[in-house]
């Protein structure tokens, strides 16, 4: 099973792909971060955030994803941006016809180490020990977007129990 996972944001996209086998044990393929000019027009950078992510989905074919929710910002202008960028990487995804699994910060430390309060240097070195990494991967976003691949595959396992 292969899975995009996707921390989306207008200025870094952290991104991720990632094949499960049988028993659970994840292979990632390839990951980075987008990253937009923040000299450019807030439309051009969605644009080629849109370009970019097609291109990824188009390479790698993934059955499923994985992306963090928009969560409550001190600053509404954030806010604003990094949900324009989610909704440009949903509208990619559903594009392609590609099953969407949505979660919060909590939800995804909860997944890679088993505290929905684990801080981020907890969870980087999860990621790092998890995919068997020889250093945490950056920027930020790119390990997030490992850790949502993770979470993503949980989820499609609870629910093939349930």
């Amino acid at each position: 099973m292969r899975i995009l996972g996707i921390d989306p944001g207008i200025a870094i996209t952290g991104w991720s792909i990632v094949d499960f086998n049988k028993d659970g044990n994840p292979s990632p393929i390839d990951y980075g971060a987008i990253t937009t000019d923040k000299g450019l027009l807030v439309g051009e950078r969605l644009l080629e955030l849109y370009d970019d992510l097609t291109k990824i989905v188009e390479e790698f074919k993934p059955n499923y994803c994985g992306i963090e929710t928009l969560l409550f910002y001190n600053n509404a202008k954030t806010a604003i941006v990094v949900g324009e960028a989610r909704g440009v990487a949903l509208l990619v995804l559903q594009q392609h016809n590609i099953p969407i699994h949505e979660f919060t910060p909590l939800q995804l430390k909860s997944s890679i180490s088993g505290y929905g309060k684990a801080t981020k240097k907890q969870v980087q070195e999860n990621v790092k020990i998890l995919f068997n990494l020889s250093e945490i991967p950056k920027p930020d976003d790119v390990s997030d977007a490992l850790a949502i691949s993770v979470a993503c595959f949980d989820r499609l396992r609870m629910d093939e129990l349930l």
